[in-house]
């Protein structure tokens, strides 16, 4: 008898641990619902985007079978907290309250249960805003698509493109939100400014390195009351280390883009260049708990960024030691093809996003909780060929990561 009771109890711990390094799911793959007391909080590159000026209000009008599948995934995960990357801005939030009505509080097929958030938060980015600046040193400023998009403050090829859009069951306290659209890139202590390599000498002018933005879109501190207290949203999506020239101007920028917040959360009282649009400088409070939330475009070791900046990241002392989020979907998919991926030296298993075979896939989308929180599950929904829920995962070339999350 005591022998089957040891036994018991071991299997018994072993099934606590397996909840928190890969997460509950049900026999479709589903994550079971969160603990008792607990926040599942998830990040989502949903591709909610358009290259036309209200092209997104136009797809939520319609039939998209893309944001349905988008709004299937959420209903199935089910997150308190949501960071939406690549949802165009619109700035009187009518596409936001589309999304909301027309799709999420409609049960969508492969999808769960109506979902409802009370609370959102969106604000400008800086996509597809002209700068009048000649940014890609083409000879010419502005221009058609490709050109326009190289110009303006964040690639883009009208203004809000790529937009990002927060989500949540609780309040949001926007008045005390700080975001850094318009922080230039120059202010940043050892900022990587990008250098032509066949001169030696710096890509940008003076006089236009002197104007350039570090966001890419923007960078968000959005603060909401949760039933653990005061959590501070730090939500931003770093322009891809792709897309350029030799001197890879967009490298630097991501890789200083990601340094942004392991910045924030250090010597707050000193941090004096770190100004938001409002006019106050200065990071992240020392006790403050916080998730950071966002697709980074960093992989820690595969694909074509500089990973110093994402590893320093993820090593920050504020940041929570935890297991990476994970799925079987990720590794069959790697398996299936191929291509960079079978030189790739990351685990397959914590891939995020799904770029073709001279890519691969990576790990870039995170959910990165602060110390002073306890994960009790956590995954990346990208379920295996077999599952019902596979059908619904392709509506981006990302996927959902969600952690769930006590307060110690």
């Amino acid at each position: 008898m005591a022998w089957c009771l040891l036994l018991l109890s071991l299997l018994v711990l072993a099934a606590c641990a397996r909840g928190l390094v890969r997460g509950d799911e049900a026999a479709d793959h589903a994550p079971t619902p969160p603990a008792a007391g607990a926040l599942r909080i998830a990040t989502y590159n949903a591709s909610l985007n358009s290259d036309e000026a209200g092209g997104l209000l136009r797809r939520l009008e319609g039939d998209d079978d893309d944001v349905r599948k988008v709004a299937a995934v959420l209903q199935v995960v089910r997150p308190d907290i949501v960071l939406i990357n690549e949802f165009d801005y619109v700035a009187d939030g009518s596409a936001a309250d589309m999304f909301q009505t027309r799709w999420l509080e409609r049960p969508q097929p492969g999808g769960g249960a109506a979902l409802h958030y009370p609370y959102r938060y969106l604000a400008p980015v800086n996509t597809g805003v002209p700068s009048g600046l000649d940014l890609d040193n083409s000879g010419s400023v502005g221009g058609q698509a490709r050109d326009r998009g190289n110009d303006a403050w964040g690639y883009g090829l009208h203004p809000g493109q790529y937009g990002m859009l927060l989500l949540s069951r609780y309040p949001i306290d926007a008045a005390a939100a700080r975001t850094f659209q318009m922080l230039r890139w120059s202010a940043m202590p050892d900022a990587m400014r990008p250098r032509d390599p066949a001169t030696g000498g710096f890509f940008h002018p003076d006089a236009v390195w002197s104007q350039l933005r570090l966001s890419s879109k923007s960078h968000w501190d959005v603060p909401v009351r949760t039933p653990q207290g005061r959590l501070h949203i730090l939500a931003s999506h770093p322009t891809p280390p792709a897309f350029d020239g030799p001197e890879r101007r967009n490298v630097a920028r991501n890789h200083d883009e990601i340094r942004f917040w392991t910045a924030y959360l250090s010597d707050a009282d000193t941090r004096d260049w770190q100004c938001d649009d409002a006019g106050t400088c200065g990071g992240l409070e020392r006790d403050a708990r916080f998730v950071i939330l966002g697709d980074l475009n960093a992989d820690p070791v595969d694909g074509s960024g500089e990973h110093g900046a994402i590893v320093d990241l993820l090593e920050h002392p504020r940041v929570l030691r935890m297991a990476t989020p994970r799925s079987e979907g990720a590794v069959e998919a790697a398996a299936r093809d191929g291509g960079a991926n079978a030189v790739h030296r990351g685990a397959a298993a914590h891939d995020t996003g799904q770029f073709g075979p001279r890519v691969g896939n990576l790990r870039i989308d995170y959910v990165l909780p602060s110390v002073g929180q306890r994960p009790v599950a956590s995954g990346v929904f990208w379920p295996p060929s077999s599952s019902p829920h596979a059908t619904i995962v392709d509506g981006t070339d990302h996927r959902l990561v969600w952690v769930d999350v006590i307060r110690d």
